[in-house]
């Protein structure tokens, strides 16, 4: 008998199996295919807006993603510089096959984690409480708890043209029968997505004299706290083009042939990351749709064409491709596809993840309807965290709104209706300016330390660099500059130049002006600070602390607000139909989500301010 299972090897199995394993639980983790562990199966990329922060914060919490996209990278960049720190996202293009080797070699060297190659079929339980898993071989394994991830391998269906096949994740990999009734079976209610992968390339077929080329970072920025610099490797470029006028033509004479036109496609597919045919229906004045090639690694001529997700028929994609700029000779290694599978309605899972009808069972990942490798390894952690404190009779770990991305991720999947894959983005967190990618450590370095993730060293170092800001902060806002000094720096940047000495903390809080420039310009100053430190992202941190002073003030005012609502705990059988004064929409709403508090409740949707009064009136009785 296991304390913990984990089903299925994706980014929120590795995840999920490796917080149980390394907080002291016996783990088993069961995948289809052990060559396939941690498999990129869509774009071989780590990172990108709002999901580079929610990989540092995995990185912060003690997971493995960060570490495993520095070690396979092969290019780095830091998305939207020219826009405020907040907006700053971190993402890699992976060497795809290295990337799976990195997190399979690390499982393997777990002493708490076993590997089973099998599939789970079903689960068992007695008065509503998880027991074991029964594999398709038959067997029944016993467990204390167990983490379904899914991915897209329930009753999975892929779709080319108007042919159709059963696939798990790809073609050549089966889906998962009977885990879907078997959990229905037992009071779960069960939804259809769907999701896609453009065609794969021959980077050699490329005319790279018709393409802008994209390269890397200078000085990339890497994702692990824990990493050194990776500036000495070599990166890999990609590629920028963009579909035609005659593109769009030739995509649409297939459309009587696409499955998503035709009806064949049941399931709804991302809002955020449509299939180049939906683009071009939904967007009929856009001329062009920027395509993106990206090598798929070091040692192989496989490249994946971003931008191009498609489930046409394969003729039409050749067709189609060979008519964007630079592709004109291409040769397609394999199609573009679509694949609809199963995953259950998140409302059915409390904020642990662990789901509401079958005590000690946690569900993580595409199961819960969210797309993308980030969002499923931050569930896994978070499940695999939950599921190892709740063994430990600990309480579990709740992130709030202001705590991290992933505090909004699963409040946003257990709060809102998810009929579509869910996307994390910058504009879903209220509390973006807090939750930047560069200060991941800092935020969670404690709930880390107390899931027993992060070791006494690592937590030490965290509390000394917080030490350190504070101080170069306090002596930012006790030390002034002469004339002489600004004045220079002042001209370089057309500001009016001053006659009397100013304070650093106020002239950081100027556009343009950042500490490494007043070092610069003040050999004193410079002197002071370096007794201190001289560490440049310590000096990236104050810029940010004192330029956004009076916005995370504000910020953290409103973090206030709803926390004192969110300390307002709803009992778990609270009767909502003896409720007087609730709105039908409301009361059909708080009973389908059964909300742990009043801030969770007031955050979904329907449920009105009214509602909110007499909830808290009741309560108060």
């Amino acid at each position: 008998m296991y304390d913990i299972i984990v089903t299925g090897a994706g980014h929120a199995g590795c995840e999920a199996a490796l917080a149980a394993a390394r907080t002291g639980c016996s783990c088993l983790l069961i995948s289809s295919d052990l060559n396939a562990i941690a498999r990129m199966s869509c774009n071989p990329a780590i990172g990108g807006v709002a999901k580079g922060q929610i990989t540092r914060e995995i990185d912060a919490l003690g997971g493995e993603m960060a570490k495993a996209i520095d070690a396979t990278g092969i290019q780095f960049r830091m998305l939207n510089r020219s826009k405020g720190p907040a907006m700053h996202s971190p993402r890699a293009q992976a060497d795809r096959t290295m990337y799976s080797f990195y997190m399979h070699r690390v499982i393997e060297k777990e002493d708490n984690i076993d590997l089973l190659q099998d599939t789970v079929t079903g689960i068992e339980c007695a008065a509503g409480v998880f027991t074991g898993v029964r594999l398709l071989s038959g067997r029944i394994i016993k467990g204390g708890s167990a983490i379904l991830t899914c991915g897209t391998f329930l009753n999975g269906l892929i779709h080319i043209g108007m042919n159709h096949y059963p696939g798990g994740r790809t073609i050549a990999e089966p889906p998962v029968y009977t885990l879907t009734e078997n959990l229905v079976s037992m009071g779960f209610k069960s939804g259809r997505l769907k999701t896609g992968t453009p065609p794969r390339i021959d980077k050699r077929s490329v005319d790279y004299s018709k393409v802008e080329e994209q390269g890397g970072d200078e000085s990339p920025v890497v994702f692990s706290f824990k990493t050194g610099s990776v500036t000495n490797r070599h990166q890999i470029s990609c590629f920028v083009t963009k579909t035609t006028t005659e593109t769009h033509e030739i995509l649409k004479k297939g459309f009587d042939r696409s499955p998503l036109f035709t009806g064949k496609v049941q399931g709804i597919g991302p809002r955020y990351c449509p299939s180049i045919e939906d683009k071009i229906c939904r967007f009929p004045d856009k001329e062009s749709h920027h395509i993106f090639l990206e090598p798929e690694g070091f040692d192989t001529h496989e490249m994946y064409v971003n931008g191009f997700s498609t489930s046409l028929p394969e003729d039409i994609q050749i067709e189609g491709l060979r008519s964007i700029p630079g592709l004109e000779n291409v040769k397609m290694i394999r199609p573009g596809y679509a694949i609809e599978y199963d995953y259950f309605f998140p409302y059915q899972v409390n904020r642990s993840l662990e789901t509401k009808l079958v005590e000690n069972l946690y569900f993580a990942g595409q199961i819960n309807g969210t797309s993308g490798y980030e969002e499923a390894a931050a569930q896994g952690l978070i499940a695999g965290i939950n599921a190892s404190l709740k063994l430990r009779n600990l309480p579990p770990l709740h992130l709030k709104r202001s705590d991290a991305y992933i505090g909004v991720l699963i409040d946003d999947l257990i709060t809102k209706d998810t009929n579509e894959p869910y996307r994390m983005f910058t504009s879903s967190a209220e509390h973006r300016l807090m939750l930047r990618h560069d200060n991941a450590d800092i935020r969670l370095h404690n709930f880390s330390f107390s899931s027993g993730l992060i070791d006494k060293e690592t937590f030490d170092a965290c509390n000394n660099k917080i030490s350190l800001i504070e101080t170069l902060k306090n002596l930012c806002m006790s030390s002034r500059l002469l004339p002489d000094e600004i004045n220079p720096l002042f001209e370089e940047l057309g500001y009016t130049l001053v006659t009397t000495s100013q304070n650093v903390s106020s002239l950081l809080k100027r556009p343009g002006i950042y500490l490494h420039m007043l070092l610069e310009k003040s050999a004193s100053f410079k002197n002071t600070i370096q007794t201190i430190t001289s560490d440049i992202s310590i000096f990236e941190q104050v810029d940010i602390d004192l330029k956004y002073q009076g916005y995370l003030k504000r910020d953290l005012l409103m973090a206030d607000k709803i926390l004192r609502l969110d300390s307002h705990q709803i009992p778990l059988t609270f009767k909502y139909d003896s409720v007087s004064g609730l709105s039908n929409e409301g009361r059909e709403k708080l009973k389908k989500h059964r909300p742990d508090t009043i801030g969770q409740a007031s955050r979904i949707l329907g449920v009105s301010p009214s509602d909110i009064s007499v909830l808290m009136i009741r309560l108060g009785r």
